[in-house]
């Protein structure tokens, strides 16, 4: 098991509990989109192109998989398998790949949209919402948006200013926060002038009902 091994697996866990606060947060390569929006910052289109990402991420785990099988299966756990000098690009064929990624990743943002990464071409977003489907139907208790409808004045800041281009104020109206390509990175909560949009912890759907009972 390598150090990708334990990176992704890491990330499907804390998706269980934290969503895809992963892509919010801390991702480089969210970092670096962000920075490609002061040069483009349209919408993302979304929708049915969401599922590139999984013609992606499919293949590649299933070559994995059979990889691992034909090997015997998994004997040890070396976190920094392949690695030179105490970082990865420490070759010409490494620092390739690397040209390659960040390239697709700022060609991506300059042509397609804000986050258009994070929605068509990453490989380790389903890792999270794989984790966070798994999430829901177990019940686990997590980290998600919550929103007051009645407190809404429809100025409609929450989706203009949504990194990911989600429709956050059709949500709100629909009174459901959940939506996978969520990355929980608070815009809407900070753009909201009347706090209609917060984050809670819980099951999702309790604090609804435990609002209607305080009423």
């Amino acid at each position: 098991m390598t150090g990708s091994f334990v990176l992704f697996a890491s990330l499907f866990v804390s998706a269980l509990f934290l969503g895809r606060g992963f892509c919010g947060w801390v991702c480089p390569g969210a970092g670096l989109q962000e920075c490609c929006q002061a040069v483009s910052n349209k919408n993302a289109r979304g929708g049915r192109c969401n599922w590139i990402k999984y013609f992606i991420w499919v293949p590649w785990l299933a070559v994995i998989a059979i990889a691992a099988v034909s090997a015997g299966g998994f004997k040890s756990i070396d976190v920094f398998y392949m690695t030179k000098s105490g970082i990865l690009v420490a070759e010409p064929n490494a620092y390739i790949i690397y040209f390659f990624v960040t390239g697709l990743i700022t060609i991506l943002a300059f042509t397609a949209g804000r986050r258009a990464f994070c929605h068509y071409g990453c490989w380790m977003a389903p890792f999270m919402v794989t984790g966070n489907i798994v999430g829901r139907l177990t019940r686990s208790p997590s980290l998600h948006l919550s929103a007051d409808k009645e407190k809404c004045v429809q100025c409609k800041l929450c989706a203009k200013n949504c990194r990911m281009s989600l429709d956050v104020y059709g949500m709100v109206q629909k009174g459901s926060m959940a939506d996978l390509e969520c990355i929980l990175c608070g815009e809407c909560v900070d753009n909201c002038p009347k706090k209609v949009i917060r984050y809670a912890f819980g099951r999702q759907g309790c604090d609804k009902s435990n609002e209607k009972r305080r009423r």
